[in-house]
């Protein structure tokens, strides 16, 4: 198997996860600025494996798997790490974890979506929405807000506060999004669409 430009940039972007991780802990000036460049450059990534897959129409059945699953794992983990290290408290700190869960949550439910409406022959009906693309980027400027913002000072911690208010905001627009998705293949998973010969109904014990 050959693998290609655009894929070979999904790699990095998930080689850089561990760097991102281990930047974030340890314990060196400006640690938490460098953790945020290298979660922006994953993010660059992101986009610039899609272009250039597009613009050279260099597409494969792998980087179709792994992109996502990059994307995915780059949001899951960095929720994780700014879940462990709140600096905040009470509502604040219980605030940050219930949006992180929700936004975890629907990648999950939507991936499972996308990939049973793939499987039976419907993947076109769960296309990416504007409101998805919008939910995209203010995830994304929340999390580099919130990583550069996370030390406990308290000039840091007003900015901080200013992240958590946008990823609320990110949370809001996950659930919009979700929405948009479950009832584009809501036909499908009533049983008001009949499915193409030989696809799999959703099993719900798997």
């Amino acid at each position: 198997m050959r693998i290609n430009l655009p894929t070979w940039l999904t790699l990095f972007r998930v080689a850089l996860l561990p760097v991102m991780v281990a930047v974030f802990y340890l314990p060196f000036p400006g640690h938490n600025i460098t953790a945020a460049i290298v979660f922006v450059l994953a993010a660059i990534t992101d986009w610039l494996d899609g272009y250039l897959a597009r613009r050279m129409n260099l597409t494969s059945a792998f980087g179709a798997f792994l992109d996502p699953v990059a994307d995915k794992l780059m949001v899951a983990v960095t929720l994780f790490l700014l879940v462990e290290s709140d600096p905040t408290s009470g509502w604040s700190s219980i605030l940050l974890a219930l949006t992180s869960a929700v936004i975890v949550g629907r990648e999950i439910s939507v991936s499972a979506l996308r990939e049973w409406m793939a499987e039976i022959g419907m993947s076109a009906t769960v296309k990416v929405a504007l409101v998805g693309k919008l939910k995209t980027i203010m995830q994304m400027v929340a999390l580099v807000v919130l990583i550069v913002q996370h030390e406990k000072e308290a000039t840091a911690l007003r900015l901080y506060h200013i992240g958590e208010g946008l990823l609320v905001i990110a949370g809001i627009l996950t659930i919009w999004s979700g929405v948009y998705y479950l009832r584009a293949a809501w036909p499908m998973l009533r049983g008001d669409v009949p499915l193409a010969q030989g696809a799999s109904k959703p099993d719900h014990e798997t």
